[in-house]
């Protein structure tokens, strides 16, 4: 971390905090923003940020995680932590970012900043391996460019650093003015200006000129005039501007690219002269952001030789880390690009969420680069390791054998990567989940293959950042105080079972809820320990239900009497939850049960209600309104007759997923949230603020070319009359994408065409019209994602978007991602 020593009465005097000092001249090397991430927690400085939820209420945890030192808004709390040092302030992140900015001010080192819409992770990255040669480098985690990512990120500049490479991102206006003053860029680098976070500003100009005050200081500004929205030059920023453009006329005037297999040859004039480049990457994303670098190197004195000769040897970011099932029962993490200190830190947080296996295994490399003593980082590393209670190390390359006696736990050690796949056979791995951290020269993909169950061409891919920006889309629209349940029955809508829950239990949701008693019992199993209801309690599975410590709805009288005559005698308020029927008329107590159902339950003490709740019928939808208000009136008079009845309060819940978006009235006690977690909500326009959470892919098997008037697929039902070419594709019936998808009704996008279906679907595959499109075996196929939604998919059908993602099969491998 730092060379300059901070003290906590230090931080005190420079955030003029009001102060409750136990140890005045203890150390702070580290800022701590998530109670489960602590590393050094004698030393470390939590921050009570009131972001995601509010930090207040879990300073319990960080305490209990070994944390003395806090800083806090609300002096509530400040009686809790008699022992610890306390720094009051008014405001929290404006105290984190000060720390920031007067750290930075400590050391004199070169500065690149990157801002934008699209590509300022994988831009940092590839300038990172393209300068690391030259440089010791400190640059942000991942993609920490946030006004809480940026401080964390500056906080780790070191005496042994001579550049910086940080990016920042905001999502609405005067956001960025803190993160200039915390980076203070000497190079400024404007990547793609694309839509993202649009609903921020007003227009694109306005997100624009937020985005360049960034550079308001910056030496040199590097841009493409493209992404500059006609702004003069001379209102642009930078003491010296550096362009690139493949339209228009600029410093480097890109003026030819030529596809090359799965390459790109590149052309440019530069200075008067033709100069080239070869970019190892064949998508125009990469192409975009690698001559962003180029320009980048170029713009920094780098003869464009020396350009070309590295940027030919890029290789791809690894940005996410990957679960994915693996061999003999484990299921593995894959982040085997990436291998820093705050990237390990990451992975083993992401690796602590994983509960369902009882066993925590790292394969972890040598890590090059960081710059710092070798006994320093291990101990560091072991430290790491043992907090986050990892049962097993296996450790790749010289450095990290020699630093063995470091680690406390069961481990064993290899001088390479070909020396771990020389003994594999004698590696045992079962039932534990393995986590595998490399820096690229050690190649741990080769490790992922031999420790990975092979992927089935289709693949559902689950984003599980997206479905926690979800959870917090809808939580930000929730009163202080209201409670979510969230739904995840159907194998939580097809994209998974404990690799959900867990993510969902790691933010903190109140409730769980799944439609069968196994499907709850396999939650249990997996390591989910919150609170889950069954919505369809059968009675043949209440043993399995008290077993495992499930709470069942109850939706009429018989349910409620077998459930009451299955406890045992000495139960004694069992939860369970009631369900009240306001108008679906599927499930439910109806008022003319009122008076039995306070009846039985008053004369047994083995239950007791823990929630009453109804289903909103057509929350989505506005011509509903009017008896969506009904049934919320209706709900509300019928609790309150069953909670005067009963002599006790429990919680009220109507609002599923649209219902909070249309209707805050009816949130009560808690919401249900379900579809809306992974990116679709019928009562939102363009599902304004939601991400995409999955996204399913396909791989074209073969490309056949068809004569005129020749049948295609079974029943000759495909027909091309003036002949043309079709790609087979690895997705049928079998996988859930329906027969009704074929003949022409259903699409997919093919190098971001949308093309239609010809023919029936078979049952393990189906047939694309591609007439005209450049296509080969192998090629990536969109089924559904971002662009081509899964409400497309359901409009094409006539069905709903429910049914597309729950019908997709279990055959199809779901694997999961993690920034």
């Amino acid at each position: 971390m730092s060379n300059v020593i901070y003290t906590i009465d230090h931080f005190a005097k420079i955030l003029d905090a009001k102060s409750f000092i136990s140890n005045p001249e203890l150390k702070i090397t580290r800022l701590v923003i998530d109670s489960r991430s602590v590393i050094d927690p004698e030393n470390s400085l939590f921050f009570a940020l009131n972001a995601k939820r509010d930090g207040h209420e879990y300073l319990e945890d960080a305490y209990a995680n070994g944390i003395r030192s806090f800083v806090i808004s609300d002096s509530r709390c400040l009686e809790k932590f008699a022992d610890a040092n306390i720094l009051l302030v008014a405001d929290v992140l404006a105290a984190l970012q000060s720390l920031a900015i007067i750290h930075r001010e400590q050391y004199d080192l070169k500065v690149l900043a990157i801002t934008g819409s699209n590509g300022k992770t994988v831009v940092k990255e590839w300038l990172y391996q393209l300068l690391a040669a030259d440089f010791n480098i400190v640059r942000s985690p991942k993609s920490f460019n946030s006004q809480i990512g940026v401080p964390l990120s500056v906080w780790n500049i070191s005496e042994e650093h001579t550049l910086g490479i940080f990016e920042a991102g905001i999502s609405k206006e005067n956001e960025m003015e803190a993160l200039e003053k915390i980076i203070r860029p000497t190079i400024g680098i404007l990547t793609n200006l694309g839509e993202a976070h649009a609903e921020g500003f007003a227009s694109q100009k306005d997100k624009l000129l937020e985005k360049l005050k960034l550079f308001k200081d910056a030496e040199v500004f590097i841009y493409s005039p493209e992404y500059t929205l006609g702004l003069p030059v001379s209102e642009l920023p930078g003491q010296t501007k550096f362009s690139w453009s493949l339209k228009q006329k600029a410093d480097l005037q890109i003026s030819f690219i030529e596809p090359i297999e799965d390459r790109n040859y590149v052309r440019a004039i530069f200075k008067g002269a033709e100069i080239e480049c070869l970019i190892p990457f064949s998508d125009r994303a990469s192409v975009e952001n690698g001559i962003i670098c180029w320009a980048s190197l170029l713009s920094m004195g780098y003869s464009p030789e020396e350009a070309d000769a590295r940027l030919e040897k890029l290789t791809r970011v690894g940005m996410r880390l990957e679960l994915k099932n693996g061999i003999n029962q484990c299921s593995v993490i894959d982040d085997s690009y990436s291998a820093d200190t705050s990237s390990l830190a990451i992975a083993m947080d992401f690796l602590n969420l994983q509960n369902q296996h009882p066993k925590k295994t790292l394969i972890l490399s040598d890590l090059h680069e960081t710059g710092r003593n070798e006994v320093e980082l291990y101990t560091e590393i072991a430290a790491l390791l043992k907090q986050k209670n990892l049962n097993r190390l296996i450790g790749i390359g010289p450095h990290i054998s020699a630093s063995a006696a470091l680690f406390d736990m069961e481990t064993t050690f290899f001088e390479s990567t070909q020396d771990f796949i020389d003994h594999f056979p004698a590696v045992h791995f079962n039932n534990e989940t393995i986590l595998l951290k490399g820096a690229r020269k050690f190649e741990f993909e080769r490790i992922s293959k031999l420790i990975t169950q092979k992927v089935h061409d289709t693949v559902l891919e689950i984003d599980l950042n997206a479905l926690a920006g979800n959870l917090q889309f809808y939580r930000n629209k929730l009163q202080p105080g209201v409670k979510i349940m969230a739904m995840v029955k159907a194998f939580s809508y097809g994209s998974g079972s404990f690799e959900i829950a867990n993510v969902l239990q790691y933010h903190k949701v109140d409730y769980l809820a799944v439609a069968y008693t196994d499907e709850g019992v396999a939650l249990r199993k997996g390591g989910i320990t919150m609170p889950v209801m069954v919505m369809s309690p059968e009675p043949s599975a209440f043993d399995a239900i008290v077993k495992y410590k499930l709470e069942p709805e109850i939706y009429n009288l018989d349910i409620l009497n077998s459930f009451i005559g299955f406890l045992s005698a000495d139960a004694y308020d069992y939860p369970v939850h009631l369900k009240i029927d306001t108008g679906m008329h599927r499930l439910g107590f109806k008022e003319a049960d009122l008076k039995e159902l306070l009846e039985t339950i008053n004369s047994s003490r083995k239950v007791k209600v823990v929630s009453a709740f109804s289903h909103l019928v057509g929350s989505e939808d506005e011509h509903h309104d009017a008896f969506t208000k009904h049934q919320i009136e209706r709900f509300r008079a019928f609790a309150q007759e069953i909670s005067a009845g009963l002599g006790y309060k429990f919680i009220w819940h109507i609002s599923n997923t649209s219902g909070v978006t249309r209707h805050p009235e009816a949130q009560m006690d808690m919401v249900r949230l379900g579809i809306g977690l992974y990116g679709y909500d019928g009562g939102l326009p363009k599902k304004n603020g939601l991400q995409t959470a999955v996204v399913l892919k396909t791989t074209v098997t073969q490309v056949i070319e068809v004569k005129p008037n020749e049948t295609i697929g079974y029943g000759r039902n495909g027909i091309l009359p003036n002949g043309g070419t079709t790609a087979t594709v690895k997705i049928g019936y079998a996988d859930g994408y329906n027969r009704r998808f074929g003949n022409g009704r259903g699409k997919m996008l093919i190098n971001g065409k949308l093309v239609p279906t010809i023919g029936s679907i078979c049952m393990d595959m189906c047939m694309l019209d591609v007439t005209g499109i450049t296509v080969k075996t192998g090629d990536e196929v969109i089924v559904f994602n971002g662009e081509l939604t899964i409400a497309d998919l359901a409009e094409q059908i006539e069905t709903i978007p429910y049914e597309i993602l729950t019908n997709i099969s279990q055959r199809v491998k779901r694997v999961y991602f993690y920034e």
